[in-house]
């Protein structure tokens, strides 16, 4: 099989309804997938962060904003959604979309493109380490649950800054390296 791009993404939002609750915060960890000797090799060719501007402010949930550590002042050079995504769209053009629980994230990102009139330059295909992990560890009996924060205290993965785009896609790619070397 040819070199993958893999494009880590998480995104963290003003609340939990696509449609109505907006991004905040896209984290990205972009990685090159290639087969060497028949096994997969997986290196990190770019990291990113942006925060955006919210249109809509007052439809936010306080509950998200606490889980996210939204405050105005981290947000003050908070840039335009459309030109978060036109930079993402850019880096990320081929690329398949790796999440914990993709669909989440990917249904606001396709939501937020639509919205931009924008085109996503990404692959059709999306990896859920949900997914995975439930594949790999359905009869380990001392997994309770796929929470990406269970799943880093499972394989040892130290998440600093849970709930933040990038670091929770850092936490996401370690928990994916870890699921395919079962």
């Amino acid at each position: 099989m040819r070199n993958n791009k893999l494009a880590f993404i998480d995104l963290e939002m003003t609340g939990l309804i696509p449609g109505e609750h907006e991004i905040l915060e896209i984290g990205l960890v972009l990685v090159e997938q290639a087969v060497i000797e028949g096994k997969s090799s997986f290196k990190i060719l770019e990291e990113f962060e942006i925060k955006t501007k919210p249109k809509h402010i007052e439809r936010a949930d306080p509950e998200s904003f606490a889980i996210n550590h939204y405050n105005d002042k981290d947000w003050e050079e908070a840039v335009p959604l459309r030109q978060a995504l036109e930079i993402l769209m850019e880096k990320v053009t081929g690329s398949a979309m790796v999440g914990h629980n993709v669909s989440f994230d990917s249904a606001f990102l396709g939501l937020a493109l639509a919205g931009e009139g924008m085109k996503n330059t990404m692959h059709y295909r999306r990896l859920d380490t949900i997914s995975i992990a439930f594949a790999k560890l359905h009869t380990h009996e001392d997994v309770k649950k796929l929470s990406l924060r269970s799943l880093c205290e499972y394989f040892g993965v130290e998440n600093k800054k849970a709930h933040s785009a990038l670091a929770d896609a850092r936490a996401t790619y370690e928990v994916f390296l870890k699921l395919m070397a079962l």
